[in-house]
């Protein structure tokens, strides 16, 4: 499947995207570069590879949780208006229920 500079200025007026003339068949060209790329690849045989096929033990190696806790430069009961055990206490936003009826 080849791009023609229609397909450019199709698409770029669905973007909302100004080009410059001159730019749409550089444009063009550089997406049926890109196409050619994938038909390559595309043409691989990959029916004999097991996706989901590893070497037992083979993964991302994990390091341990653990490291110092940051401080903070203001104590925490500084950035809510109120705080109950712990937790920080924040107004309640309004909802449907909260509305005036109309009349």
């Amino acid at each position: 499947m080849a791009v023609s500079d229609d397909d450019v200025r199709h698409v770029a007026a669905l973007a909302r995207l100004g080009l410059e003339p001159d730019r749409i068949h550089l444009l063009a060209a550089e997406l049926n570069g890109i196409l050619a790329h994938m038909d390559v690849l595309a043409a691989v045989e990959t029916s004999g590879i097991d996706l989901h096929a590893r070497a037992e033990g083979e993964g991302m190696p994990l390091r341990a949780d653990a490291g110092a806790t940051v401080p903070l430069a203001r104590p925490r009961e500084s950035f809510a208006p109120e705080m109950r055990d712990g937790f920080f206490l924040v107004p309640r936003l309004s909802t449907h229920e909260d509305a005036p009826e109309e009349s």
